[in-house]
C-alpha cells in the first residue's frame, strides 16, 4: 500500500479471500484497513446511538469516542412511528400477553393469531389476496425470489435494485439480467433477449440511493407486451405514496399491474421485518420454498402488534405524511440555494453527490458529526465511484429549526469546500 493510493480501492476489491487461514481476512485487506484514511472511514460505521432514532438524539462517535447530541438525518424512521405512543403501547400490551419472542419458526410453532391478523391487514392494504411475513426485509426479498424462481428462469431487474434481489436470484439459481435504470426500451430489449423463458421483472418504488421513483407506466406497458409479471419492492415508499399510502404503484394507479408487492417494516412502519403480498396460491407455495421464512424464527408478537398499530395510524392519520412532504420541500429548497447536486430525487431520500474523492467524503462526514450532524457517507461499491455521496433521510419529526441548523452545517462543511457557493 506504500506505492499506491489506498483510496483508489474499495471493499469490492477484497471480496475474494485467498488467505490459507479460513478464519483470517485477506492479507491485503488487513493492510488496506490499517491505512489511517481507511481506518477513519471505517470508524464511521456501526456508531452506537444512545437513544431512540428521532431527529434529535445522541451518538458515540467511533473516531474519537465522544458522545455527541446530533441532528439525525440517517435513520429510516420517516413518519416517527418508531416512537409513537400508541405503537409503543400496543407493543407493551402484546409483551405482557405473548412474551418477548415467537420461540419458533412460522411453519412449526411461531405463528400467532397476531401474525395472521397482520398478514390479512397488509394484504387488504395492498389490494392483494394474501400476504406472508418475514423476520427481516432482506430475508423477505431473498426468500420471495427464492420461492418464485428456479434454475433456467430469468430475473430481469432494474440496474439500481437492492442487493437482496440479486442474492435472491443467486439462491434460486436463476439467471440475472439487468436493464438500464428506469429505461423501458432497455427492458424491452432484455425481455426480448430472454424470450421463451420464465421471466420476472423487479423494480423499486423508490430507489434507495437516489431517491427517484420507478417510472412505472412505460415499464408496465412493456411488461404487458411480453406478458411478464412485475415484482415491485416498495420498501421506501409504503405508507408514503399513493392516496392511502399503499406505495408508488398506487401513486400511478397501477396496483393491479403489480403481481408481487414487497415491503419492509423497518422504515415508515418504524419496526423490523418484511412482507410479501400476492395471490393466495403463490403465497401458499412460496412459504414451502423460502428458506428465510421456513428456517427463521417468526417475528416477535410485540413487534407485530406495534406494526399493526403503525399500519392503522399510517393509513388513517395523514398529518404525519403531510408534514413529511412539507419537510422534504423545505429541505430541498434550502439545498437548492447551495447549488448541491441532489441527483433526480423525488422523495424523502435526498442524496448530496460529492464526486469521486473518497478522502474528501470521509473528512466531510467526520466534520459534520463533530458539529452535531449525523450524515453518513455512501461509498463505492454501494454507488458508482464517481458518485460518492451523503444520503439524507427526511423525517416528519424534523422541525424547520432542525433543517435550518442542518443546512448551515452542510453549507460550511460540504457546499463551501465543493465550491458550489
Amino acid at each position: 500500500m506504500k506505492d499506491i493510493d489506498p483510496l483508489k480501492f474499495g471493499l469490492a476489491d477484497f471480496g475474494w479471500n485467498d488467505n490459507p487461514d479460513v478464519l483470517a481476512p485477506p492479507e491485503d485487506f488487513q493492510a488496506w484497513a490499517a491505512v489511517p484514511d481507511i481506518k477513519l472511514g471505517m470508524s464511521l460505521y456501526e456508531q452506537p446511538l444512545q437513544a431512540s432514532p428521532t431527529p434529535r438524539t445522541s451518538i458515540q462517535n467511533n473516531f474519537d469516542g465522544q458522545i455527541r447530541d446530533i441532528i439525525n438525518l440517517t435513520s429510516y424512521n420517516y413518519l416517527g412511528l418508531s416512537t409513537h405512543p400508541e405503537v409503543l403501547a400496543a407493543a407493551k400490551e402484546a409483551t405482557d400477553k405473548y412474551g418477548l419472542g415467537a420461540s419458533g419458526a412460522a411453519m412449526l410453532s411461531g405463528t400467532f393469531d397476531l401474525h395472521e391478523q397482520f398478514a390479512a391487514a397488509l394484504a387488504k392494504f395492498k389490494h392483494k389476496d394474501a400476504a406472508m411475513l418475514f423476520s427481516s426485509g432482506l430475508g423477505g426479498n431473498i426468500g420471495a425470489i427464492q420461492g418464485l424462481l428456479r434454475k433456467g428462469d430469468v430475473l430481469v431487474i432494474d440496474a439500481k435494485c437492492h442487493r437482496s434481489i440479486i442474492d435472491g436470484a443467486k439462491l434460486a439459481g436463476a439467471t440475472l439480467a439487468s436493464f438500464a435504470h428506469n429505461d423501458a426500451e432497455s427492458l424491452d430489449a432484455v425481455l426480448s433477449k430472454h424470450a421463451g423463458k420464465r421471466r420476472l421483472i423487479v423494480v423499486e418504488g423508490v430507489y434507495s440511493m437516489d431517491g427517484d421513483l420507478c417510472d412505472l407506466p412505460p415499464i408496465v406497458e412493456v411488461a404487458k407486451t411480453h406478458n411478464v409479471p412485475i415484482y415491485c419492492d416498495e420498501a421506501h415508499s409504503t405508507l408514503l405514496f399513493g392516496e392511502t399510502g399503499s406505495g408508488v404503484a398506487e401513486h400511478f394507479g397501477l396496483e393491479d399491474a403489480i403481481g408481487i408487492s414487497f415491503g419492509t417494516l423497518s422504515k415508515s412502519f418504524g419496526g423490523v421485518g418484511g412482507f410479501v403480498c400476492a395471490n393466495q396460491s403463490i403465497i401458499d407455495y412460496i412459504k414451502y420454498y423460502a428458506s428465510p421464512f421456513q428456517f427463521s424464527c417468526a417475528l416477535p408478537p410485540p413487534i407485530v402488534a406495534g406494526m399493526m398499530k403503525s399500519l392503522e395510524i399510517g393509513t388513517t392519520d395523514t398529518s404525519m405524511r403531510e408534514k413529511l412532504w412539507e419537510n422534504v420541500k423545505y429541505f430541498r429548497e434550502n439545498l437548492d440555494t447551495l447549488n448541491l447536486d441532489t441527483g433526480l430525487s423525488q422523495s424523502q431520500i435526498i442524496p448530496i453527490i460529492v464526486g469521486s474523492d473518497g478522502r474528501q467524503l470521509y473528512s466531510m462526514a467526520v466534520e459534520c458529526q463533530r458539529r452535531g450532524l449525523f450524515l453518513q457517507p455512501v461509498d463505492f461499491p454501494a454507488v458508482e465511484a464517481h458518485t460518492r455521496r451523503f444520503r439524507i433521510s427526511v423525517s416528519s419529526q424534523l422541525t424547520k429549526a432542525d433543517i435550518d441548523e442542518a443546512c448551515t452545517i452542510i453549507e460550511d462543511v460540504i457546499a463551501k469546500p465543493l465550491g458550489t457557493i
